[in-house]
């Protein structure tokens, strides 16, 4: 027998494999051996189990579902369970004591926001007297006190100059200074928007002198290498680094506002009433829906505000700073 070329074995192996293909109707897949050649084979070889194959996934549970959906199940939960306390507090006082108005029902309360005409209008009155209260004060602690922290900024004898009065302001009782406030302002709006601005002036001052200062020494050393003066520095580099924290100094501060026009309203009852005054007069009457009533629209109101300057902060900084 003539021995074969290896081109003429290379055919000859190709049209066996070829003729094996057609009559079986199966394709032959390539098998590496042990010293690195390929050999075919009539059959393809079965993949032992070992138990590495995939598992068919599992349904969440409910809890892990609702974990995944957001945050917004966990404060629902705490809500019922306050409401389900409040209904036991109440009738405490209700069946045990026999003191109904120091703590009704929450249905009570939410008949009297919702459903009391009577009630209804002059709670919106009020509201809408302390919102612009609340708004004035507010702006007013936001130009003061950026200002305050840009000064500061700039030199370090300013910040030691200036920056322990924002203390002082901070650690001064307001009650104890309102009937001075009183003395010397009068009464009326201008007071209620005095008290409003001391109580939410700190957080501004010291979140942004924070942000001000906060900026990298390099980032100032390279300013300072091309030439930026002061202005520069401020608006292109110490302003953009400081808008975090400062939008987390007004978001405190708007919550403080809240609280600055309802202590203002309680003390300074003349002029055009607000939320402050309305509290104080249902209490005086015994009208325990009423007063909770305008408890829990101040807070709506405090919280309405909150949220307000962290979605304008989201807008803002969101695109670049995880803002929450």
């Amino acid at each position: 027998m003539p021995a074969q070329t290896p081109d003429t074995a290379a055919t000859t192996t190709a049209a066996t494999t070829t003729a094996a293909t057609t009559a079986t109707g199966t394709t032959t897949a390539p098998a590496t051996t042990a010293t690195g050649t390929t050999t075919a084979t009539g059959t393809a070889a079965a993949t032992p189990d070992d138990g590495t194959s995939p598992v068919p996934a599992r349904r969440p549970s409910l809890v892990k579902g609702l974990m995944q959906r957001g945050p917004w199940w966990q404060p629902t939960i705490v809500l019922g369970l306050v409401i389900g306390a409040w209904y036991l507090a109440a009738l405490y006082y209700d069946r045990v004591q026999e003191l109904s108005w120091v703590v009704p029902y929450p249905h009570q309360v939410a008949h009297e926001m919702v459903a009391n005409p009577l009630f209804r209008e002059p709670l919106l009155d009020d509201l809408l007297q302390t919102a612009i209260v609340t708004a004035t004060g507010l702006g007013i602690a936001v130009a003061v006190g950026v200002v305050w922290a840009v000064l500061m900024s700039q030199a370090r004898w300013v910040e030691q100059s200036l920056y322990p009065y924002a203390v002082i302001l901070q650690t001064v009782p307001i009650l104890a200074i309102v009937p001075l406030i009183g003395s010397i302002f009068g009464y009326e709006f201008t007071s209620r928007v005095i008290v409003t601005v001391l109580i939410a002036l700190f957080p501004l001052v010291s979140n942004t002198l924070f942000g001000l200062q906060s900026v990298d020494r390099a980032q100032r050393e390279l300013f300072r290498l091309q030439g930026a003066g002061r202005w520069t520095t401020l608006t292109k580099l110490q302003f953009p680094a400081a808008l975090p924290a400062m939008f987390v100094g007004l978001r405190t501060a708007a919550g403080l506002a809240v609280i600055g026009a309802i202590v203002g309203d309680q003390f300074f009852q003349r002029g055009t009433p607000g939320l402050g005054v309305l509290i104080q007069v249902s209490n005086s009457r015994l009208n325990g829906p009423g007063t909770y009533a305008a408890i829990l629209t101040a807070s709506l109101l405090g919280v309405g505000v909150f949220l307000l300057f962290g979605l304008l902060g989201r807008l803002v900084i969101g695109r670049w700073f995880d803002f929450r």
